[in-house]
């Protein structure tokens, strides 16, 4: 049977496994599932139809599932999901979606969410994702998986934030943020590649080499976007191909942008 501190309410219907632990004054509402492992501190309100998965830590003073911000919302009953062995740290507020968009915001797997951060609805958030305090996303955005979102950086709604993307303290994302980019500043600009992060996760000195030949040519070099693309499309097959996943991502996502990326 869940530990469950006897001052919690868990209301009828909610689901949770033997294993999970609720903290005090928490309120569990009926449309909710936590997976084995997970702990909730004191004084949460987790409502919505929100699912939950295995070993989370949601600390203390936790706003999940609750009704989005968007003045379209009429109660339907959209969904908030959140994978496993996450970090969910103090006075967070994680909304579910709309039916405008997916009608699910979703959170992946083992990712760090520090004290005071927003997730809007409908935003897509990847695996081994850092957001640092204060870092707020708006309704639609999408971060791809070991991104960091630097804190008290706001991201406007339908951006999207690449993979390996590096976006520094105090930014304003107001266009898409391309893969393996570091990027600071209110307007947004690109500095360099984030090779820390790039080398904390393994990748060569040739691969790492590619991609920052990649980043001269769409920021170094006066080329133009189209010819910045053929340019790096050219590069596939260099370094014995040891880039050629990486060529394709950023091709990818620079087709893939709605609103444009920073440059």
């Amino acid at each position: 049977m869940a530990k469950i501190h006897p001052t919690a309410i868990v209301e009828a219907g909610a689901q949770l496994h033997e294993s999970v632990e609720v903290g005090a004054y928490t309120l569990i509402g009926p449309h909710v599932t936590i997976g084995a492992g997970t702990t909730v501190g004191p004084h949460c309100v987790l409502e919505g139809h929100t699912t939950i998965g295995r070993d989370n830590r949601i600390f203390q003073f936790n706003s999940i599932g609750a009704a989005n911000q968007d003045k379209k919302y009429a109660g339907e009953p959209t969904t908030l999901v959140i994978g496993d062995r996450n970090t969910i740290r103090e006075f967070c507020t994680l909304n579910v979606g709309t039916v405008q968009d997916r009608g699910e915001t979703t959170i992946g797997n083992d990712n760090w969410i520090m004290a005071y951060c927003h997730v809007a609805h409908d935003v897509q958030i990847g695996n081994q994702v850092v957001m640092a305090n204060n870092a707020t996303l708006a309704g639609h955005v999408v971060v791809e998986d070991w991104a960091t979102v630097g804190g008290l950086t706001g991201v406007l709604q339908r951006m999207r934030i690449g993979a390996h993307a590096m976006v520094g303290f105090q930014a304003h994302v107001a266009q898409d943020v391309p893969p393996f980019m570091t990027v600071d500043g209110n307007p947004l600009a690109v500095r360099a590649v984030n090779v820390v992060g790039l080398k904390r996760r393994d990748f060569s000195a040739e691969r790492i080499g590619v991609i920052r030949e990649m980043h001269k040519l769409l920021y170094r070099s006066g080329l133009t976007l189209e010819e910045a693309k053929a340019a790096i499309g050219a590069l596939r097959g260099s370094e014995g191909g040891v880039a050629d996943g990486d060529i394709d991502a950023l091709l990818d996502f620079i087709a893939a942008a709605k609103y444009g990326i920073v440059r």
